[in-house]
């Protein structure tokens, strides 16, 4: 057992001092405090490669533990976690839906940034050049629901610039954006940097000044009373350490 094994260990210890000799259901909470651990983490759509990584690094330090990732808006998460969903980490892609869990989120800590992009098909046929053009005639546009991030992001943007984008559809995450274009379904769409770089060739990107002055910050937090928190407390320091921070830093976010 590595450091982890310390705090799983005393855990397990303590339980079983807890438990008498004639309590079934103490005992089986004894063996499932003693037996392998699964961390729920919650985290924003725009993470999925980097916590996907980052989960792979925690797993390797701590022997024992299953990190299981659930992905999707912001919002969306947040909804969830606060009907009851067993997570015991949420990283949210702004401080917004962080502050909508309340009590809930523990010591929330910023750990990234990320700023707006379009994106569209490679080569950029239809020929945008700016935030603007995303309203020029025979030019489908995407962007996040406003109650996401992304989408609070554009429209800051939409407010900052005068231009109201007439998007064909407004999706539930950045990733449901990102596909539109790269499948087709749309000439163009508003998406985080890292999003367009982790897309590769299959876009072509579009900057625009504006985008400069909305910057989301991205908070990470331990979900009081969840099952976890030691562990999900050693999974938030290892994202704002020097490992997350690399792998963060390679996919395109800025430093918190």
């Amino acid at each position: 057992m590595k450091k982890l094994g310390a705090v799983l260990g005393v855990a397990a210890l303590l339980v079983v001092a807890g438990c008498s000799s004639d309590d079934g259901d103490d005992a089986a909470s004894s063996s499932a405090a003693s037996g392998p651990v699964t961390l729920n983490v919650y985290a924003a759509a725009s993470l999925k490669n980097t916590f996907t990584a980052i989960a792979g690094e925690f797993e390797k330090e701590n022997d024992g533990v299953k990190v299981s990732l659930s992905f999707d808006g912001s919002s969306t998460l947040v909804n969830q976690i606060k009907q009851g969903a067993p997570a015991d980490v949420f990283a949210s892609a702004d401080e917004k839906n962080m502050e909508k869990l309340g009590d809930k989120a523990t010591d929330p800590k910023i750990f990234a940034t990320n700023t707006l992009v379009i994106v569209t098909a490679p080569g950029n046929p239809k020929g945008i050049a700016s935030f603007a053009d995303l309203n020029k005639a025979g030019v489908t546009t995407v962007v996040c629901q406003e109650a996401q991030p992304c989408g609070n992001a554009t429209a800051t943007v939409e407010k900052n610039t005068g231009v109201t984008v007439k998007a064909a559809s407004e999706e539930q995450s950045v990733t449901a954006v990102l596909t539109k274009v790269t499948t087709g379904q749309a000439d163009a769409g508003v998406v985080y940097v890292t999003d367009a770089k982790s897309a590769g060739d299959k876009v072509a990107t579009v900057d625009d000044p504006a985008f400069a002055e909305v910057v989301n910050k991205y908070p990470i937090a331990t979900v009081s009373g969840a099952a976890n928190d030691a562990v999900g407390k050693e999974f938030a320091e290892l994202v704002l350490g020097e490992t997350g921070q690399k792998i963060l830093g390679e996919a395109g976010f800025g430093k918190p």
